[in-house]
């Protein structure tokens, strides 16, 4: 596995990440019939928060990004994306290990929501989220602390 590391996102990456969100989620979204180019970005840009936001840098480049927004009774792991060419080699797996060890240590429930048919289903539940509920098009998910 190729190095990695995590800082502090910044506002300014804000656009690299929305970008990115439009790569990684397109086959999905067009799966679904949902995918807008400009829909897709404009939603990160929205809910983008630096303050709960860590870059995911291989080799000093970007490479994703990850987030953990509190809210009343967890917190939600959201925008958590990977470049393309760094998928499959173990780098996303080590970045959501790290972040579930400190949600761990202090005791913080995690959801996250992915879309019907996604692969990073299966990385979740590899790492102990389990079903909760499903919509049409979303399947929400929840960890407790180990």
């Amino acid at each position: 596995m190729a190095d990695w590391e995590l800082r502090p996102a910044e506002d300014a990456d804000v656009e690299p990440i929305a970008e990115l969100r439009a790569v990684t989620m397109r086959a999905d979204l067009e799966r679904i019939g949902r995918f807008d180019p400009d829909r897709v970005r404009q939603r990160l840009r929205n809910g983008f928060a630096a303050e709960h936001t860590w870059v995911i840098e291989v080799e000093g480049e970007f490479a994703g990004c990850i987030a953990l927004r509190p809210d009343i009774d967890a917190h939600w792991l959201e925008h958590f994306y990977l470049d393309p060419r760094r998928q499959g080699k173990g780098i996303g797996s080590a970045v959501l290990s790290r972040l579930l060890e400190r949600c761990d240590r202090e005791h913080l429930v995690v959801r996250v929501n992915v879309l019907h048919g996604s692969p990073a289903r299966r990385l979740y539940e590899r790492h102990g989220f389990t079903v909760v509920t499903e919509t049409p098009v979303d399947i929400f998910m929840l960890r407790t602390p180990r």
